[in-house]
């Protein structure tokens, strides 16, 4: 039975936690993107607020760093006018070693209705999502090299906003990918929505072996990798998460995979870059390709706002 492969669907096949774009059907991912679409106006309302979530709870856990995201999950929760909740981890139980299960159960009982989770370990809000109450939904905001799974929905939101259609585009992955779970999520979704050829471009040694297994081409060359490319999505060095000395420095790795303006030229001449943030520059990406005009990697941010909208109403409107 459906519900049972799938923790994040009810017995009805409908969303009621989002923690992964794998295993997510074509029309659960296209009904985020076109709910996102009614929310994108929002912004540009005198008053930025609608009252699908008034009288709803939104806890915020981030048990690892970030700005960006958390920040867009709070605007969107406000402004579907719920009751938002940040909790600073850093000063929280959880440091003075209460479980992870246990800070759920004792914030469940403040009435949650909604754990957005950030967590370093893979697995945590799936974890989670298992032991709470079944009004209770949890969103995945980002666990270990796993998943990131609103990011990959944005992204997919961004692609399809420029493109209209996933059918006949080539979207090239280019960097980390070893450590990035938005490579992952945009895998995932790319593949389920359509898209032919979907490419990851990197050093070897940055390069998860499974990635033929998941139905993409790898490319070790950023010139074959985004040569005719449609999108090019850019990803950042993650060295907090490295061990070990996988390359010989940053500035060597952008000699070779740095998106300059010159390189840029390989892809089609209306190819879109993007980047999941936050940005190195002259590491992985030139400043005059984060700045020119084929950039939509500010756009991707407004849209995010949208996305983890559409995403809070779907499932708080679903019951397990």
């Amino acid at each position: 039975m459906l519900y049972k492969r799938n923790p994040q669907l009810n017995k009805n096949g409908e969303l009621i936690h989002l923690l992964s774009t794998e295993g997510l059907p074509k029309a659960t991912l296209m009904h985020i993107l076109d709910t996102a679409a009614n929310f994108v106006s929002v912004s540009d309302r005198e008053v930025k607020k609608v009252p699908l979530l008034r009288g709803k709870s939104v806890f915020n856990l981030f048990f690892e760093n970030s700005t960006r995201t958390r920040t867009t999950f709070d605007i969107a929760a406000t402004r579907l006018s719920a009751d938002v909740i940040t909790l600073d981890i850093a000063r929280s139980s959880a440091t003075k070693g209460e479980s992870l299960l246990d800070t759920i159960a004792n914030l469940s009982a403040m009435a949650a209705d909604i754990f957005v989770v950030r967590h370093s370990e893979s697995g945590a809000p799936y974890l989670i999502a298992q032991h709470v109450a079944p009004h209770v939904h949890v969103i995945n905001a980002g666990d270990g090299r796993h998943a990131h799974p609103t990011q990959g929905l944005l992204d997919m939101y961004t692609i399809r906003h420029y493109k209209k259609d996933f059918t006949n585009l080539t979207v090239a992955i280019v960097g980390d990918v070893l450590h990035s779970r938005v490579a992952r999520s945009d895998i995932h979704a790319l593949t389920t929505l359509g898209c032919p050829e979907v490419r990851v471009v990197g050093p070897k040694t940055l390069v998860p072996g499974d990635m033929a297994q998941m139905g993409v081409r790898v490319c070790n060359t950023l010139e074959e990798g985004i040569k005719g490319a449609d999108v090019i999505i850019m990803l950042r060095l993650q060295n907090e998460r490295m061990t070990g000395a996988l390359l010989p420095s940053s500035q060597e790795f952008f000699k070779s995979f740095g998106l300059t303006p010159e390189k840029l030229k390989l892809a089609k001449s209306d190819a879109i870059v993007m980047h999941p943030g936050p940005i190195n520059r002259g590491v992985e990406i030139d400043s005059a390709v984060v700045d020119g005009t084929q950039s939509v990697i500010l756009p991707q941010v407004t849209f995010g706002i949208a996305v983890r909208m559409a995403v809070m109403s779907i499932v708080a409107g679903n019951e397990a």
